[in-house]
């Protein structure tokens, strides 16, 4: 499918028609690799530069040598709560029993893997062992008390058989152990459509990634409301419930860029 059928405007932003009743986002939350040329300098100061621009949430990227319990400490005395955080595919299963430790430790209810190497999505092989995969760190985390989840980019919509990477991993993963966290840009900059992913797979995605894109053929990374996507509409049909917002690579001051997507989430009504 085309993309952004459905999710991309090239006019300004109006408030949809579609919907009977006006829904805001009750709270919104940040990926701290936005700022984390901010955070490797002062890691306190940051967090409380955040909550002064109004998020409620935090997405951790890495804590920067803070012990779980700073990391902790810090969060409440920011009035901040931190729903998921970033890791890496682990090496083995006691690499990934910490992980969830340290996760519990800290207050995070989602362990979110944000990539893989390329040894684990290059083949339609490897795309169904990684899901075999996420299947038992799923259920390793559901032991703990955790949810496990899954960050996409755009390389996981590189076709091939009729299918592609996240349709393999979607198909073959266990609902009840395998979440998914959308992140909007990438599936418009990889060519699908966020719409018709919610339609297809309800439910399985319980976190979104909140990043613009401008037109094609470019789809440039922007802040929140400077490109095309309407994310009214895909915050209704995936019902979200954790919006994380993120800029890879701000291209002046990151808090600028964090401020400049939430005035514009704050407003948003669908």
């Amino acid at each position: 499918m085309g993309a952004g059928l459905g999710v991309l405007s090239g006019r300004p932003r109006v408030l949809s028609s579609l919907f009977t009743s006006e829904t805001k986002l009750d709270r919104i939350g940040i990926q701290l690799y936005t700022v984390r040329s901010l955070m490797s300098k002062d890691f306190e100061g940051t967090l409380a530069e955040i909550a002064k621009i109004g998020y409620r949430e935090v997405e951790f990227a890495g804590y920067f040598n803070r012990t779980p319990s700073l990391v902790r400490a810090s969060l409440a005395a920011n009035k901040l709560t931190s729903p998921s955080t970033h890791v890496g595919l682990p090496k083995d299963d006691t690499a990934w029993k910490e992980t969830l430790d340290q996760a519990n430790e800290i207050g995070h209810s989602w362990v979110t893997v944000a990539s893989l190497p390329n040894s684990a999505r290059t083949t339609p092989d490897d795309w169904k062992r990684t899901a075999d995969r996420f299947n038992q760190l799923g259920t390793m985390a559901q032991s703990s008390g955790l949810r496990f989840a899954y960050h996409n980019h755009d390389i996981e919509f590189v076709p091939f058989d009729g299918t592609n990477g996240l349709e393999l991993l979607l198909k073959g993963t266990d609902p009840k152990a395998v979440d998914f966290e959308m992140d909007i840009y990438w599936v418009v900059k990889g060519g699908a459509d966020p719409l018709d992913l919610i339609k297809r797979f309800p439910g399985r995605f319980a976190l979104f990634h909140a990043k613009d894109a401008t037109a094609a053929p470019e789809r440039k990374m922007v802040d929140v409301g400077a490109g095309t996507i309407d994310f009214g509409k895909i915050f209704a049909a995936g019902k979200a419930r954790h919006v994380f917002v993120e800029h890879d690579s701000p291209p002046k001051d990151p808090l600028m860029s964090a401020h400049a997507s939430f005035q514009y989430l704050k407003q948003l009504e669908f």
